[in-house]
């Protein structure tokens, strides 16, 4: 009998609970004093140098980590970060938070080498992977190694240029878009009738119809079934999904604090989701292979979830690349577009060009081909200037796997590389390193402040590798990118072959930057939309993408 059972047998319940406070002190004892300092003697026996330290003055740090929580649920995490930076007066810190030693970093070498060149002593780990397993799985987002290699294989057809250039998905749902536009928000029933020209200069909120948008799309795309969230103004699916990111990112930034999240709304979020997905699979499951087989892209019918079970028949697989994909599928094209119009709302100057540059390539009707939408520059400008200010995930993290190094930031001058001991996390954010000034040319009368959105820098300036990764990069580049981006331009081509004018209805100054999981606008993008003078519009009918 080993020493567990032995205690457990021969200790009454009132002497555990007795021993419990005491238990629990060592334990904390342990992880937030003895482990630490263990790790500190280890770091000291590594060759390289050390990072500037946080600035802290709780025990454990736990004024920075509290700091912290509160600045995200503030959406102050941009602030917040900057604060940390200047204080050290360096662009990668380290420091021992609640017990656990993490390393901070908006050096573009440093996130240069976590994702690429040494992609191998860096990963996402197995804390992260068990801390986002109830919502993403194993799912190409949570995993490592075999596991990661076998997820994007399985996903890397679905995404192909034949597929992304297949615009059908997007231009089924465009019409709703426009009556919920005139509405004023989503509609009540498909089939609710709507005076198009009296949406004129009504107010709506762009981000919550985007979110609608791309929901009902990424479902379509991926199930062959779109949840019709544009004509429901309240839809269980969309909700639970939105309630599920909320929790799982305050899990994700309360690091040892985690347990005291309340979780309840996101049980019952997940329950939800799952029963909505495991329907589609259990149909799917049900055709025979020859069946399946039968099916080809041509079809009608044949979705991403038909392609994907033509290579496995795991349930769980299926369940968990999907519900990554339409994370992903949804969300960061939804913000992109609300960031845009938010920003279009405030340069019409910048809205004009665009909107002359679509009519003039594809006219006031013409559904757009995907040449079409790679052949306008200034289109492809406005989204990139949108992506630089507003990258999608704003703030991201990776594990050390192994004792190994940074390229830059120890020592005196912050030249010399960082020795980094096994599972220390390393937080990055493109966020910050994208608005660092000293990376761009002095504002001039030809170039715009690093904080001004000018899609027109573009004309005269490339960023240098790894200073603008809006979709990462290395070998875990988002396998999604060119579908977001058409997704994106061709929806931004409709809008505005058919609109001519944006009035904004934002509050002025700086907009809220609500960072979940992805980064949105965290009081919406309430603007108005202004059909163009003559009746150009797309009233006459819904059209069809090329092919």
């Amino acid at each position: 009998m080993g020493l567990v059972e032995a205690l457990v047998e021969h200790v009454s319940v009132k002497s555990a609970l007795v021993l419990a406070p005491g238990l629990l002190l060592a334990y904390m004892l342990f992880a937030v004093v003895v482990r630490p300092a263990w790790k500190e003697m280890k770091l000291a026996r590594m060759p390289g140098a050390r990072a500037p330290k946080i600035k802290s003055v709780a025990p454990f740090g736990v004024d920075f980590l509290y700091n912290g929580v509160r600045a995200a649920m503030a959406n102050q995490n941009l602030a917040f970060w900057k604060k940390m930076f200047s204080e050290v007066r360096a662009l990668t810190a380290e420091g021992c938070i609640a017990g656990r030693h993490i390393v901070f970093t908006i050096d573009h070498e440093n996130i240069k080498a976590i994702l690429a060149t040494q992609f191998g002593d860096y990963g996402k780990g197995e804390p992260f992977h068990r801390e986002w397993k109830a919502f993403l799985g194993d799912s190409i987002f949570t995993t490592d190694g075999a596991l990661w290699h076998d997820s994007r294989q399985l996903l890397r057809p679905q995404f192909i240029k034949d597929r992304v250039s297949d615009l059908h998905v997007f231009e089924s749902h465009i019409q709703t878009l426009f009556r919920a536009i005139a509405n004023g928000g989503a509609l009540n029933g498909e089939h609710q009738a709507v005076d198009i020209e009296a949406g004129n200069g009504r107010p709506v909120d762009i981000s919550d119809l985007f979110f609608r948008y791309t929901l009902d799309a990424a479902t379509d795309f991926l199930l062959g079934h779109d949840v019709k969230s544009l004509s429901n103004p309240r839809q269980e699916f969309a909700e639970a999904f939105a309630e599920v990111q909320r929790i799982q990112s305050l899990v994700s930034r309360a690091g040892a604090l985690n347990m005291l999240i309340p979780r309840h709304t996101f049980r019952q979020g997940m329950k939800v989701i799952n029963n909505f997905i495991n329907q589609y699979i259990e149909r799917t499951l049900r055709l025979s292979p020859d069946e399946l087989a039968g099916k080809t892209k041509s079809d009608a019918g044949y979705t991403f979830l038909h392609a994907l079970a033509g290579y496995t028949r795991d349930r769980q697989v299926l369940r968990d690349q999907l519900i990554a994909v339409l994370l992903a599928g949804r969300d960061t094209t939804a913000c992109t577009l609300s960031w845009t119009i938010y920003e279009l709302a405030r340069h019409p100057d910048v809205l004009a060009k665009l909107r002359a540059e679509i009519l003039s390539v594809v006219g006031p009707t013409r559904p757009p081909t995907y040449d079409d939408l790679k052949s306008m520059k200034y289109l492809q400008n406005v989204m990139n200037e949108t992506l630089r200010l507003y990258p999608v995930v704003p703030f991201n993290v990776r594990l050390a796997l192994k004792d190994t190094t940074l390229p830059r930031g120890g020592g005196p001058d912050g030249t010399q590389p960082i020795k980094v001991l096994k599972d220390t996390p390393i937080a990055y954010s493109t966020l910050v390193m994208q608005r660092r000034a000293d990376l761009y040319p002095a504002p001039s009368a030809d170039f715009a402040p690093v904080d001004a959105f000018s899609p027109e820098r573009w004309q005269r300036w490339q960023p240098r590798p790894w200073q603008y990764i809006p979709f990462n990069g290395g070998p875990r580049i988002c396998i999604g990118q060119q579908f977001a981006l058409t997704e994106m331009a061709y929806v931004l081509t409709r809008l505005f072959q058919r609109y001519g004018r944006l009035d904004s209805h934002m509050p002025p100054g700086e907009p809220t930057l609500r960072a979940d999981i992805v980064l949105q606008p965290g009081d919406g993008v309430r603007v108005a939309f202004w059909e163009a003078a003559g009746g150009l519009g797309l009233g006459q009918g819904q059209g069809q993408g090329e092919k």
